[in-house]
């Protein structure tokens, strides 16, 4: 079902980080794009090209543009105001930046 809305996988913050940051326009459309349309671009964030022989987007392609959009979505977030909950993965020890000199 290429056709439905990406809606019915993506959460809003997703889908418009993704094509904002994709067509470089901050503002939203009015529609979210096809989930065709929409794995595509994740893939392209993950190295996939779109060229016509190519075929659809694989697991590696997707799994890296994911990646991505974790990124993506938590600076459209910090753009937007929107609240974002705190990655405790993402803290730093600052036992990593103790040098033994």
């Amino acid at each position: 079902m290429p056709n439905v809305p990406c809606t019915i996988f993506f959460e809003d913050a997703e889908w418009k980080a993704l094509v904002a940051y994709k067509t470089k326009n901050p503002r939203s459309p009015e529609t979210p794009p096809s989930l065709r349309e929409a794995v595509r671009m994740v893939a392209s964030l993950g190295g996939f090209l779109g060229r016509k022989s190519d075929g659809e987007p694989g697991t590696k392609s997707l799994w890296l543009g994911l990646q991505r959009l974790e990124d993506l979505m938590a600076m459209w977030k910090i753009a937007t105001g929107l609240p974002s909950p705190p990655n405790p993965e993402c803290a730093v020890s600052s036992e990593v930046f103790m040098d033994d000199g």
